[in-house]
């Protein structure tokens, strides 16, 4: 057998859908990481599933149009990290076998070898060790076994196997936690699955579960350097901090026309800065997207930038864990120890350190350019550890989502509106421990009614507003949603700034930014108590991001 036709390769496909499924529930136990990307067998089976009902749904007999209706059809049903690559592969297939009727040992390698390029090129930070190394070895090798004329496909295709079983074996020397655990990886023993499939059937032979021994090799003692492996030297998953914390999947369609592939390119630059896992493949008509993040929200929020949502699916890996490791979440929840507690949402460390200075128990980083998430909140509550919750969020984008948080929250939570930093501080002042939750609210709201605030920043945009005509890179000062001054000096516009909002004030503070120095902001403090003998200055290591004076005038 030298080659093969569209009605053999459909039924390659076939047994390949057939033998993961018969192997699923073994290869999720290769899993090292309890989470929902970890179950690799449940997700790759589902992933060639629905590509198998693609092809159904095309009623092709051709070879090239078989292998284009199973590459998009795994991209639809792509599930996880493994459900993704595993689709990029079957792409490669696609497209190396466009205007091909029938398929030999030369053809199936170049499939392979184009596979694995778009699978290496679909994740920002390739592994080894993983199922990207098993498709690239096979690939390697398939190019070597190919050469020669009539080459038995059978022949070819069985080395080719021995290939990927042979640096399936080698992975957890590439991946220490692979060999803490005692399996080799968990996607590449899913594709190889697949492909003994094919084997299977071409061969005639009835398709079987695995052998343990090839997924759970001897425990190995050297590493891909032939150095002895310690126990010390092992990696340890740390299941109880996993850092993304949301695994978010979905599909752009119905693209904007204005949508490019650049567009596309700078969408993948930015989910790389708020988590990681991340691809974002595919093409003008259909994009396939996958992250771990803490912020679903802002990914779907970009993602609508380009088209439209289809298939939106967010699972807390976190939660994932305390399943798998059987914990009772009822019993698991935390019992508040204490009647009051406070969450305050900022930027900068110095804010911060002052907010935990005012026995705020934990403190949210965000700000006006980094909004958290409804569940970066409520987390936050949660782990205060206290019946009644005070959640300043000190700026007026935070609060619906503090509001949000609130609905989900299992104990009180009152939502102070603050909308800056200094009336998130004037409220933590009125707290008091000897009040009801009630009378604590209204105080804390009531506090800050009479705080005049000024920031200070720079222009990002030309622009024409409250008077001022301002160009790119003006320093401006912003009280409310009002410009109130304009300079090319930063202490000029702060000046000007206090003598628009200190009239009949007794005191002004200042919080000092990122890029400020101290003996900067002593300076423009002294040149205002020039000015204003009368009023009282002080000055305090803000560290807030863009804004280089956050100011509070009483």
């Amino acid at each position: 057998m030298n080659s093969i036709n569209g009605i053999t390769f459909k039924e390659m496909l076939a047994g390949g859908v057939k033998a993961l499924e018969l192997n699923r529930a073994l290869i999720d136990e290769l899993n090292v990481f309890p989470v929902p990307d970890g179950d690799t067998g449940t997700n790759m089976s589902l992933t060639v599933t629905t590509a198998m009902r693609e092809v159904g749904l095309t009623d092709t007999e051709e070879l090239d149009k078989t292998a284009l209706a199973f590459s998009k059809g795994a991209l639809k049903g792509a599930r996880g990290n493994s459900g993704v690559i595993l689709s990029q592969i079957f792409k490669g297939f696609a497209i190396a076998l466009d205007n091909k009727t029938e398929l030999n040992a030369k053809l199936f390698a170049e499939a392979l070898k184009k596979g694995t390029e778009i699978a290496y090129g679909a994740v920002t930070k390739p592994k080894e060790g993983t199922i990207l190394t098993v498709v690239r070895v096979m690939g390697e090798n398939a190019v070597k076994f190919a050469k020669g004329r009539n080459v038995d496909f059978l022949v070819f295709l069985k080395q080719v196997i021995e290939a990927g079983e042979q640096i399936l074996a080698k992975t957890p020397e590439m991946l220490p936690i692979l060999a803490k655990a005692g399996v080799v990886d968990a996607g590449g023993r899913g594709l190889l699955t697949i492909i003994e499939g094919f084997y299977s059937v071409l061969a005639g032979e009835e398709i079987k579960m695995i052998r343990d021994d090839a997924v759970r090799p001897a425990a190995l003692t050297v590493n891909a350097s032939g150095a002895v492996v310690k126990e010390d030297d092992i990696l340890v998953n740390d299941y109880d901090n996993i850092t993304f914390q949301y695994c978010t999947e979905f599909f752009i369609t119905h693209l904007n026309s204005t949508t490019t592939s650049s567009n596309i390119d700078k969408f993948r630059d930015y989910l790389m800065t708020i988590g990681d896992c991340v691809l974002v493949i595919g093409d003008l008509e259909l994009v396939k997207t996958h992250v771990h993040t803490n912020h679903p929200d802002l990914a779907l929020k970009h993602a609508l930038k380009l088209g439209e949502l289809d298939g939106v699916k967010i699972e807390n890996m976190v939660e994932q864990n305390r399943k798998i490791k059987g914990e009772d979440s009822k019993n698991t929840k935390k019992v508040p120890e204490k009647d009051f507690g406070m969450v305050s949402v900022c930027a900068g460390d110095g804010l911060s350190a002052i907010f935990k200075d005012l026995m705020v128990d934990v403190v949210v980083e965000g700000g006006q350019t980094m909004n958290p998430s409804v569940y970066d909140i409520l987390g936050a509550i949660n782990s205060v550890g206290a019946k009644n919750v005070y959640v300043l969020p000190n700026n007026p984008n935070i609060i619906f989502a503090a509001e949000q948080a609130k609905e989900l929250a299992d104990v009180n939570v009152y939502v102070i509106p603050t909308t800056c930093s200094p009336e998130g501080i004037s409220a933590a002042l009125a707290f008091s421990p000897d009040l009801t939750a009630e009378e604590n609210f209204e105080n804390m709201k009531a506090s800050f009614a009479g705080v005049k605030t000024v920031e200070v920043t720079h222009a990002v945009r030309n622009t024409r507003m409250n008077g001022f005509s301002v160009k790119e890179g003006d320093i401006i000062a912003i009280s409310g949603k009002k410009i109130v001054a304009k300079s090319t000096s930063i202490t000029e516009a702060t000046l000007a700034s206090v003598r628009k909002i200190c009239t009949d004030c007794d005191m002004v503070t200042m919080y000092y930014g990122e890029g400020v120095t101290e003996s900067e902001a002593a300076h423009v403090a002294e040149v205002i108590s020039e000015e204003y003998p009368d009023l009282e200055v002080a000055t305090y290591y803000g560290g807030q991001p863009h804004y280089y004076y956050i100011l509070s005038a009483e």
